[in-house]
């Protein structure tokens, strides 16, 4: 009798395997020539039952373990409904689909359109490639065309990245998946969150393609329209109007390209930079900032503005740049640490007190303010006591009065002119009512202002000349006064030179206004240069 049993048995198990495999080699028919041929082979289950609809339809149900295959596709699953009618396979729980080892879709619930080769899966759905991983529960995924699609919110893992977003669209080939409506990225060194963004699994790259605003683990943020994020080098491309802001600084322009690893930005396009520490504001057509060494280069006609106590100096030139110079107590040395993980030099700007921030301007600088006016080839100044240092052919203009040299020292107060030092070459000019000039030259020239308004000169030379028109009580004009002296001291009053005072060697004449000579209305190097000075902010952005 056992072996009776064991012949039945087997038999039994032979009949349904050959059933299995004759009702599992039924051709598929399919919508594109190039699957014409696709068979769905029942591989494995604990249970076959077949269950007849009508006269044209047959289910087949399998239970247990079922293993089912579709040219280089395997479904895994509990168990599974398949009509062979309408090629469609309905599974249930635990659902595994191997496409060609490449991309693993698991779910409890898949309903599979084998005519479109098309998935629907529902319940705790997982879509990963080796690369990232989307989670939703509800996905469209098209084995085809390889594009899967989900609504109703989704999540994508990659390493550290994690994106989430309501709606989105996962193309296998490509590996570029596209987000859209609340859309957040998230890794350990940004938060990013936009409506629409398409997101590359292989290359760690993010491209935005609505307003976008990315928060920094710094605390920076920037906002953009349109560009590209490389995560993985922190490398970005921020285009159509972006902007940056951190707790000390803000830029915004046209474009602005990011190095993350070097804090590096480069702007262009109406670039703004602003340092709200020093009140500085630098506009341009291109402006590079070094965020670590807080410095920044501005060329393509910048303008900078320094903005103190309700007042606001203009400056322009061919290029700007600025940066911080650290000294220790003694200010004797700058304090540089080399930063060993971005393998750069860094200054140390724990103490604020030490830092000394410099401003460079070269060629064609042009600086306005209310009080003061100047142009010069090249330009210095410094946060260290609010001097500009001008340089090549400097020209200074206050009021009626214009001032000269090789090389001129301004320094401020409040950006007020404060004290002017000449050096070599100086000369001072003031434009009477009648267009007339008083003049002093000399080799060096002091001056010092008091509200804004020049109010006393000493000029020494070897000698020192000046050419004076003096007026009597009434204000009448007596004459030209020219003469020279080792030291000439100059007095204003209301903005006009007002005395004239020589010391040591004191040599000179009074011309009747109607007998002056020609040839000695004017000193030596006598240049009235009107024409190039700044006469209001405007012009310095031209």
């Amino acid at each position: 009798m056992r072996l009776n049993f064991t012949i039945s048995k087997s038999f039994i198990v032979f009949f349904l395997a050959c059933s299995i495999q004759s009702s599992a080699q039924q051709v598929i028919g399919s919508s594109t020539a190039g699957d014409s041929l696709r068979v769905i082979n029942i591989i494995q289950g604990n249970t076959l039952r077949f269950i007849t609809i009508d006269s044209a339809t047959t289910l087949e149900t399998i239970a247990g373990n079922a293993i089912i295959k579709e040219g280089l596709t395997t479904f895994y699953c509990d168990s599974a409904t398949l009509n062979r009618r309408t090629n469609i396979l309905e599974a249930f729980g635990n659902i595994h689909i191997n496409d060609n080892d490449s991309i693993h879709t698991y779910a409890q619930s898949l309903r599979y359109v084998g005519a479109d080769r098309i998935a629907y899966l529902k319940k705790g759905v997982k879509l990963t490639d080796k690369k990232g991983t989307l989670y939703t529960d509800d996905l469209e995924y098209n084995l085809r065309t390889g594009i899967a699609t989900y609504k109703g919110g989704g999540r994508i893992t990659n390493d550290k990245t994690v994106l989430t977003s309501e709606n989105g669209v996962y193309y296998a080939d490509t590996k570029d998946v596209y987000f859209k409506n609340n859309v957040h990225l998230k890794d350990p060194d940004r938060d990013i969150w936009t409506d629409s963004l398409l997101y590359n699994i292989k290359t760690n790259i993010a491209t935005f393609i609505a307003r976008t605003k990315i928060v920094g683990k710094d605390g920076s943020v920037t906002y953009t329209n349109a560009g590209t994020y490389n995560l993985a080098t922190g490398e970005a491309i921020f285009t159509n109007g972006a902007s940056f802001s951190d707790s000390t600084r803000s830029a915004s322009a046209k474009t602005i390209a990011f190095d993350k690893k070097n804090n590096i930005l480069q702007m262009q396009g109406n670039a703004k930079f602003v340092d709200s520490v020093n009140k500085i504001i630098v506009l341009g057509g291109e402006i590079f900032a070094d965020l670590n060494l807080n410095s920044f280069l501005a060329s393509r006609k910048p303008v900078m503005i320094i903005h103190r106590d309700g007042d606001s100096t203009y400056v322009a030139a061919d290029t700007l740049f600025s940066g911080l110079r650290k000294y220790d107590s003694l200010e004797r040395k700058m304090i540089i640490q080399r930063d060993t993980l971005r393998k750069t030099m860094v200054v140390n700007t724990t103490e604020a007190d030490s830092t000394v921030r410099y401003f460079l301007g070269f060629h064609n600088v042009r600086i306005f303010n209310d009080s003061l006016q100047a142009v010069s080839d090249s330009l210095h100044y410094s946060t260290a006591d609010s001097t500009f240092k001008l340089f090549g052919e400097p020209v200074v203009w206050n009021d009626k009065s214009q001032i000269t040299g090789d090389t001129l020292f301004m320094y401020t107060e409040n950006q007020k002119p404060k004290r002017l030092f000449v050096f070599n070459n100086g000369m001072i000019i003031n434009k009477t009512k009648e267009n007339m000039f008083n003049q002093v030259g000399g080799r060096t020239l002091n001056g010092y202002f008091v509200d804004g308004s020049i109010d006393y000169v000493r000029v020494k030379g070897s000698p020192a000349e000046s050419i004076f028109y003096p007026q009597d009580d009434d204000s009448a004009y007596m004459g030209m006064n020219r003469s020279s002296g080792d030291v000439i001291d100059i007095y204003f009053v209301k903005k006009e030179l007002n005395k004239v005072k020589f010391i040591n060697n004191v040599d000179g004449v009074l011309y009747p206004l109607k007998d002056i000579p020609a040839d000695k209305k004017e000193l030596r190097g006598f240049k009235w240069m009107d024409h190039r000075r700044p006469k209001n902010k405007l012009e310095l952005f031209e």
